[in-house]
């Protein structure tokens, strides 16, 4: 039994684990090749938050759907370079529009060089992933396209805020199907397509992924409230200080306004201050880790990695199956 991919995922079949490994390799030596450019300062850049690390969770799932077809295929790998190097673009445009000063443990694009190159470099990274999905076919630029265009919505989504009285809850997941679901089935969708696997099988592993990247963000935001610095890897109530409403924070609001408990308020109330202030700011996070409310979250998260799992369902028993269904258990042991 061997650990690889996020979350400590183990594999016990030696031919799996030999599959994936060699698959993440090739798409690591895919991604260096493809952000290179004749401009030594591009390459840099481009490669800054490759370098960084990370997850390579829907490489992982790319190569763990293709099991389900041949996952020797040569759009395999390909197409896990386009899902990667997608979600590596977006981190940069993010940073600028959070203002962000870290990430992964470096200093941002926008920090090191500025806005202007940290987009920029977003957008020569979105070209590439174009250049390369262009040799995969007609049918996936188009589910690529419709995926960045949901990606996208949801981020307006999520800058504009609910409107016309939207329940703030459903206006949340629906952003967060947008922003992470939506690039999480087409790294399932692709690596089951791409593999030649039948179009039933193509259709419950879309599904698995969409469902498992909503469930993924959320543990991240009870991770947020919940964790320590060591756990989550990043500062405790991170979110909070920056003022980013988060399921916890939501379901909070949801319920101050349904019961009117003057404690909830007072909470709401405190949440909307200056937490800056780093004694506000503990006291804030002490009080959320303590209130129904995150537990409320917890379950919510639950709900969406369950419904992840009995997507599952009508697939073959195999070890691909049985690796798929270990990341929903990673992601509800994340949300605690």
């Amino acid at each position: 039994m061997t650990v690889v991919g996020p979350f400590g995922l183990s594999v016990r079949d030696q031919a799996l684990e030999a599959d994936v490994q060699a698959g993440l390799t090739a798409v690591e030596e895919g991604l260096l090749e493809v952000t290179k450019s004749e401009v030594p300062f591009i390459t840099e850049a481009a490669q800054h938050l490759l370098r960084a690390g990370g997850k390579r969770f829907r490489p992982l799932l790319v190569m763990l759907a293709a099991q389900f077809g041949d996952p020797y295929a040569p759009g395999v790998v390909p197409s896990a370079v386009v899902v990667e190097l997608t979600h590596l673009a977006t981190l940069y445009h993010d940073d600028v529009m959070d203002e962000a000063d870290a990430r992964r443990g470096v200093p941002s694009a926008n920090t090191r060089w500025g806005n202007s190159v940290a987009v920029l470099t977003g957008d020569f990274l979105f070209a590439r992933a174009s250049h390369t999905l262009a040799d995969l076919g007609p049918e996936a630029v188009r589910i690529q396209a419709e995926a960045f265009e949901r990606l996208v919505t949801g981020q307006i989504l999520e800058t504009a805020g609910p409107r016309d009285g939207r329940d703030p809850v459903d206006h949340y997941l629906d952003v967060l199907g947008g922003k992470t679901g939506s690039l999480v089935a087409v790294a399932c969708r692709f690596g089951a397509m791409m593999s030649g696997a039948d179009e039933t099988v193509v259709d419950v592993l879309t599904q698995y992924g969409e469902r498992l990247g909503v469930a993924f963000q959320l543990a991240d935001d009870v991770l947020d409230i919940a964790s320590d610095s060591h756990e989550s890897g990043k500062t405790p109530g991170t979110d909070l200080r920056e003022g980013i409403a988060t399921l916890p924070v939501l379901r909070l609001r949801e319920r101050a306004e349904r019961l009117g408990l003057a404690e909830d308020i007072a909470l709401c109330e405190l949440l909307d201050s200056d937490l800056t202030d780093d004694d506000r700011h503990a006291e804030a996070l002490a009080l959320l880790r303590a209130h129904p409310a995150l537990e409320q979250a917890r379950r919510d998260t639950v709900r969406y990695a369950e419904e992840a799992r009995a997507a599952l369902v009508p697939l073959r028993e195999c070890d691909a199956k049985a690796a798929l269904m270990e990341l929903v258990d990673a992601v509800v042991h994340r949300a605690g």
